[in-house]
């Protein structure tokens, strides 16, 4: 037994040795070590205690250790559940439903190309690129007619895919879709849940919940407290630290750096440069997904009280982010495949295909909506590009994906299901009765993760807890709470009109002391 965790410890030292190398940070991190080591500082007569002495007086330990930490966290990310990363999703039903839904959106893009007369993608015309250039940071102001332009889909195509999906060892006897019972995925229980999230369960002082509570003598408000305890582990610079920090809210002023500690997207002038690089992708070439996300964001954030004053940020971001092709490694361990396109004129081969878009992912409808709390955080475009990046390839790429991972948005909807029948028994059966299902008005909260449902502060403290606790499963429990608070209401109405209109409207919703009422209930 010891000689096998001995082998499983080399082999994790080895990999880990060998993806640092293949980083951007190695280069310089290695020059770095290279300049210490050459220093007095560094003694031969005791070369590893001094090196190990110097690097913690540098702040280089501190760099490896939130290297480590990133690296963990991403292989993590692949498979939760222990199997191998190379079978991406283990259940064949879902991997053929998945298949399909590709299949659909790769068919309704290359019909809306034909219907419009436009390639997938082409060089910009130069007077095209000129104007683009000089617009960037005005993008709103850039002409374009986008009325033949339709989303490729929305959220609400997406659950009919789900909501159809059957798993081959159960036996239907009602072929009326209901729920995802005939899904036997395993989700947490409430126990299992309270457990997960201990600080909320136990009733602890939160941000949020009374940001202006004296919590001790030391401070006039939980916010100042929070404050300067926030500024010590900014300064300690260890993203284990910011995350557990996170767990109990952040102080508004203090989060934009705290995200980016925790998600290792801190700006460097790596990050800038690297920004620019994608600026000139987008100049150079005019993709056909460019005009459905301009699109996206005219329908949703440029019509939102909350984010339209940032729409011309957003259009760069997103025009950016279409062109990343580092975002391609989320396709290593996602159940989704990009789509592949063969190049213009060329004969159908290995060498002439292409991935379409570079970064792999087709915006839907709301896919901008990722994006917008960002703008919130920070005025620099690159730190709000990073770290929205880091966000999307840890988290939101499951949320349109079929797939069979705990945090993918499968296993949300029927967590909330579960949770919602187990916990809200007249509520799961006044919904039977009317012949209204549950999942249909909360499945657009999950797939967004709340944004544009709940007000910005809302939702950046929902946010907190999913970086803190590294787990969307708190979005599947804050769509029962709101159900479960505004009970009363959703009992008076027959129809699902009338329950969506119960429900449009979040504004008053407060996160943390629902979430934390609905842990804490018996």
């Amino acid at each position: 037994m010891d000689d096998m965790k001995d082998k499983s410890i080399h082999f994790t030292a080895q990999k880990l040795s060998e993806d640092i190398q293949n980083m951007k940070i190695y280069k310089s991190f290695y020059s770095e070590i290279q300049k210490l080591v050459s220093s007095p500082n560094v003694r031969k007569d005791d070369f590893k205690n001094t090196l190990l002495d110097s690097m913690k007086k540098t702040g280089m330990e501190t760099e490896l250790r939130n290297t480590v930490f990133h690296w963990v966290r991403s292989h993590n990310n692949r498979d939760s559940d222990g199997m191998s990363s190379v079978v991406r999703e283990p259940l064949t039903y879902l991997r053929k439903a998945q298949l399909q839904w590709e299949k659909r959106i790769h068919k309704s893009l290359n019909s809306m190309c034909g219907e419009l007369g436009v390639p997938l993608a082409r060089l910009r015309q130069t007077t095209d690129r000129e104007e683009l250039d000089e617009k960037w940071t005005e993008l709103s102001t850039y002409d374009i007619d986008l009325s033949q332009y339709r989303p490729v889909y929305a959220p609400k195509d997406f659950l009919e895919v789900l909501l159809l999906i059957r798993s081959p060892n159960y036996r239907i006897l009602d072929e009326g879709v209901w729920d995802f019972t005939q899904i036997p995925l395993k989700v947490k229980n409430i126990t299992e849940l309270r457990a997960l999230y201990q600080e909320l369960s136990r009733g602890e002082a939160l941000l949020g919940v009374n940001p202006y509570m004296a919590s001790s003598s030391s401070y006039p408000t939980l916010e100042a407290e929070r404050t300067t305890l926030g500024e010590k582990v900014l300064l300690s610079n260890q993203a284990p630290v910011a995350q557990e920090f996170l767990k109990r809210g952040s102080p508004r002023c203090l989060r934009g750096r705290l995200w980016a500690q925790v998600l290792g997207s801190a700006v460097k002038q790596t990050h800038r440069e690297y920004f620019s690089e994608l600026k000139q992708l987008v100049l150079q070439h005019d993709l056909m997904v460019d005009k459905l996300i301009i699109k996206d964001v005219q329908l949703t954030a440029s019509n939102d009280d909350q984010y339209f004053v940032f729409e011309d940020v957003l259009y760069q971001v997103m025009l950016c982010f279409s062109r990343d092709t580092e975002v391609l490694s989320v396709f290593n361990h996602s159940s989704a495949s990009p789509i592949n396109a063969i190049l213009k004129s060329k004969s159908p081969s290995l060498e002439n295909t292409v991935i379409y878009p570079p970064s792999g992912v087709i915006p839907f409808h709301g896919f901008t909506m990722y994006a917008t709390p960002f703008c919130y955080l920070y005025d620099d475009p690159v730190a709000l590009y990073h770290t929205l990046r880091a966000f999307y390839m840890r988290y939101w790429f499951r949320l349109h994906e079929v797939s069979s991972h705990p945090q993918g948005l499968l296993a949300l909807c029927i967590l909330f299901e579960r949770l919602l029948q187990r916990h809200e028994p007249q509520l799961w059966m006044h919904f039977k009765l009317m012949n209204v299902q549950p999942i249909r008005v909360v499945f657009k909260w999950l797939m967004r993760s709340f944004s544009g449902h709940l007000p910005p502060e809302q939702l950046l403290l929902l946010w907190d807890l999913v970086l803190a606790y590294d787990s969307l499963e708190i979005q599947a429990l804050l769509a029962v709470a709101i159900l479960s608070f505004r009970r009363e209401n959703l009992l008076q109405v027959s129809n699902q009109q009338n329950v969506e209109a119960v429900l449009a409207d979040l504004s008053s919703i407060a996160v943390m002391p629902l979430l934390q009422l609905t842990l804490m209930r018996d």
